[in-house]
């Protein structure tokens, strides 16, 4: 057998090695029979809560209300996450104590969850209102016209005993009207990862402030756009133009009210403690548990959506990085070589230090919430753009280290033939440095793939975010990350088989 069939046959049982790994993962998950060991919260009321580990979604006003708890004498440790679900997972894991989150959210928490409960005593009370942007205030006072008219024709009652009050069917959801809209669109940054306020129902997003957009938009008479992202970043989205309104179960801070500003309230809730409550949790087979999370709801979709994103984006920031990469690479060559280039390479110096010293999501956000501010530009083509130039940083390092590798020699024997630089470079040096730098090229686009997994930072459906929509649904973490761990292990997979095959051919032309 030879060499290369030896390593096509490791690579295939390598594959399968880890496919069974995983399956074996699954069935064991998915099989065992275990009861819940962690112990019921030591929680009764609000004074129990100093010396404890207090969950809280990330920028909410149980965020800001516990925040007097942190630092304490009695040592109460703050824990923040992204979405009210994180919080849910960790508290049922034993990792935090208690959560601090609206009470409307905590019973659709908790209708899922028989391990965990409400306490009766509240934290505090606090008005949900529309941010929209400090200044705008035509688009205010149209949404607070909006608002008021809603409340005055009963659409207000009826979008909330839907979701609240419908255990009987007796209400009718709320549905869009079919009139003219030639107002424009209005825009509205959500986190759709706070049921009933926001979730996600056949691959569209639902809940109160999701139909109450609908109706305003209806009576506006503008097309509704809904921007999905983490919860944190609904105000800066709206501060910089990015979306017109942000509807997310937000209240009126005084700290808020410096950034934004606030329609009239449209619903009053109460922040309160969820805790442990000691019961067993439920047993479910694999099946049930592969139904729950994939087929239920048709939530496999949210995976495909992502992986597609994934690959485009994939695709196209690796051309810009390979096409800027190899001119950067070409220029600091020849400064390296004749001099020349002189300002350009001085530039090409500052963007590789810069793009190389800062993370990837940095720049992914000053991208999207900076330069592209006051533009309404589409997420894809600015994830493109930020991974593209991201990449090509890392590509012309080692393109140019390529290039280095090669003897000089050859370089000064086509010159002495009467070749330009240019031509040189061409035909002579750049064919061979392709060769020596194609295993690091393959690398960086192997990384290239797996950091687009940050692109839900600016509200981007991709792979990653695919699978956090369904945990967020589902409460379980384990199915929803592995089926995303193995579609990213899938794609690296084939792109380094293609990385070498593409070595192996250039070999052959070697002899």
């Amino acid at each position: 057998m030879n060499r290369q069939k030896k390593k096509l046959l490791l690579s295939n049982i390598s594959f399968l090695v880890v496919c069974a790994i995983i399956a074996g993962l699954f069935f064991y998950s998915g099989n065992k029979n275990k009861k819940a060991t962690i112990p019921p919260s030591d929680i009764n009321k609000v004074e129990d809560l100093a010396g404890t580990k207090i969950g809280v979604q990330l920028g909410t006003t149980g965020d800001i209300y516990v925040s007097d708890y942190e630092g304490d004498e009695a040592g109460t440790i703050i824990e923040k996450y992204n979405k009210g679900a994180d919080a849910i997972l960790a508290l049922k894991q034993g990792k935090i104590d208690c959560i601090v989150i609206d009470e409307v959210a905590a019973k659709s928490f908790i209708a899922k969850n028989d391990d965990l409960s409400i306490l009766e005593e509240e934290f505090t009370v606090e008005d949900y209102a529309i941010c929209v942007g400090k200044g705008n205030d035509q688009l205010l006072a149209k949404i607070n016209d909006s608002l008021e008219e809603l409340s005055k024709n009963g659409t207000m009652d009826q979008i909330y005993n839907y979701y609240l009050n419908n255990e009987d069917g007796t209400y009718e959801p709320y549905v869009v009207k079919d009139i003219p809209r030639n107002n424009g669109t209005l825009t509205v940054a959500t986190n759709v990862a706070f049921p009933p306020y926001e979730y996600y129902e056949s691959n569209m997003p639902k809940g109160i402030d999701m139909d109450l957009a609908r109706a305003i938009a209806d009576y506006l008479g503008m097309e509704l756009k809904i921007e999905d992202m983490e919860f944190d970043s609904i105000i800066v989205a709206v501060s910089s133009g990015k979306a017109d309104i942000g509807m997310a179960g937000m209240s009126v801070t005084p700290d808020r009210l410096k950034n934004i500003d606030f329609s009239e309230s449209y619903a009053t809730s109460k922040q309160v403690i969820i805790v442990r409550n000691g019961s067993s949790l439920s047993k479910q087979s694999f099946t049930e548990k592969f139904k729950q999370n994939f087929i239920n709801d048709g939530r496999w979709k949210y995976l495909v959506k992502g992986l597609k994103n994934t690959l485009v984006i994939t695709l196209f920031a690796a051309i810009i990085g390979i096409i800027l990469g190899f001119i950067i690479a070409i220029i600091r060559v020849g400064n390296n070589m004749n001099g020349s280039f002189g300002l350009w390479n001085w530039f090409c110096k500052l963007y590789l230090t810069v793009m190389r010293g800062t993370p990837a999501v940095i720049q992914l956000l000053i991208i999207y919430y900076v330069i592209f501010a006051s533009v309404n530009v589409s997420k894809i083509l600015v994830a493109v753009i930020a991974f593209g130039l991201n990449s090509a940083a890392y590509v012309a390092e080692a393109v140019r280290a390529g290039i280095m590798s090669i003897d000089k020699g050859q370089f000064e024997a086509g010159r002495s033939l009467g070749l330009s630089f240019n031509k040189t470079m061409i035909y002579i040096i750049l064919p061979q440095a392709i060769k020596n730098t194609l295993p690091a090229l393959g690398n960086e686009f192997i990384a290239l793939i797996k950091e687009t997994s940050i692109s839900g930072y600016i509200g981007l459906q991709d792979l990653t975010k695919g699978g956090d929509i369904i945990r967020s649904t589902t409460w379980e973490a384990f199915m929803p990350y592995i089926a995303v761990a193995l579609l990213y292990l899938i794609i690296v997979m084939i792109l380094t088989w293609g990385v070498n095959c593409m070595e192996r051919r250039l070999k052959k032309n070697e002899r």
